[in-house]
């Protein structure tokens, strides 16, 4: 089971305003990439919803996703996402998420960010087309598994 997970990618030109700096924007585009990263990792997928269809697979919208900026990421800079599992409810997960600068360098390695994601399993009624909350499905549970607790909020920043 996993409960951590590493991904590492670089500032694209389009990711910057005219100050070279990485918009806020990104930082929750990377959250959701980091995620889907993390799942492929264990052998699991997200699977879009498709309205109209009679697919009833699990979706995950999001319940929360918030981020606070410490430093900024500039254009061709690397950096490391760093993807906790906080906590798994019965039919929620909540991630913690890291942004590493300088991820290779332990004297100069700091925290650029960090952010929440708080996803929740939904099936969709295929008359309705409405989503209810669901169980989390059994496959993620075998897989996924929460950090330990001194892993979580006051790792090293």
């Amino acid at each position: 089971m996993s409960c951590r997970y590493l991904y590492r990618r670089r500032v694209l030109f389009s990711e910057t305003d005219l100050a070279g700096i990485a918009h806020f924007s990104n930082f929750f585009r990377w959250m959701e990439e980091t995620e889907h990263a993390f799942y492929r990792s264990v052998g699991l997928s997200v699977h879009p919803m498709q309205y109209g269809a009679t697919d009833t697979s699990t979706g995950w919208p999001r319940l929360k996703a918030s981020a606070e900026y410490r430093l900024p990421l500039v254009f061709e800079e690397e950096f490391e996402v760093e993807l906790l599992v906080a906590e798994m409810r019965s039919k929620a997960i909540r991630y913690e998420l890291k942004f590493w600068k300088n991820p290779d360098d332990p004297a100069a390695r700091k925290v650029a960010a960090r952010g929440e994601l708080v996803v929740v399993a939904v099936k969709a009624d295929p008359g309705t087309r409405e989503m209810q909350a669901t169980a989390i499905p059994d496959n993620f549970r075998e897989r996924i598994s929460c950090a330990p607790a001194n892993f979580l909020g006051n790792s090293p920043s």
